[in-house]
């Protein structure tokens, strides 16, 4: 039986696993609609636009109180950097996970989000309390790009795999049936 206490410590760590698995659809998504809308920068824009219907629908359902802009302008530059680099991730997802696969791309995005939290730890950028850089985090960092190497590399692909994407082959058995 789970107590409260234990919810508090498991919900976050549920809901953050869900975020984590939902990346490779979003990737994947923002591909083909990049690929339908005829080029990857419109799968972006279409994915952003999306996003933005929902959040505006979320605020009105949710009745969240209109924000205070005067103090969101006195804060640091870097505030705002968030849509941007969220723009370039969705951007970045359409344009690369048809090259890499949804694996590829995900993995080289984790290996990225690693190195540059433990290099933003270390400096305590952005006010995030600092925490050094030691041999154990630097094992960690090796062993991760290791990992990147495995998912990317020519041996872990194997030999190519002969099923159809469910995609295609939805669209093969409409026009052959």
């Amino acid at each position: 039986m789970f107590s409260k206490s234990m919810m508090i410590v498991l919900l976050p760590i549920v809901l953050a696993l869900i975020a984590g698995a939902v990346l490779p659809f979003q990737a994947a998504g923002n591909a083909a609609a990049g690929r339908a809308l005829g080029h990857w920068l419109w799968g972006a824009f279409a994915s952003l636009a999306v996003s933005a219907v929902v959040v505006i629908a979320a605020l009105l359902v949710l009745r969240v109180p209109a924000p205070d802009i005067g103090r969101a302008l006195q804060g640091p530059w870097w505030l705002w950097i968030g849509g941007v680099l969220g723009a370039l991730y969705v951007a970045g997802a359409a344009a690369l996970t048809p090259k890499l696969g949804a694996a590829g791309f995900l993995v080289l995005v984790v290996a990225g989000q690693i190195v540059t939290a433990v290099v933003a730890d270390h400096f305590a950028i952005m006010n995030l309390p600092g925490r050094p850089l030691g041999l154990a985090r630097i094992f960690g960092l090796v062993m991760i790009l290791a990992g990147v190497w495995l998912v990317q590399s020519q041996c872990a692909a194997g030999t190519p795999s002969k099923i159809e994407p469910a995609v295609q082959r939805s669209s093969h058995d409409q026009t052959s049936g």
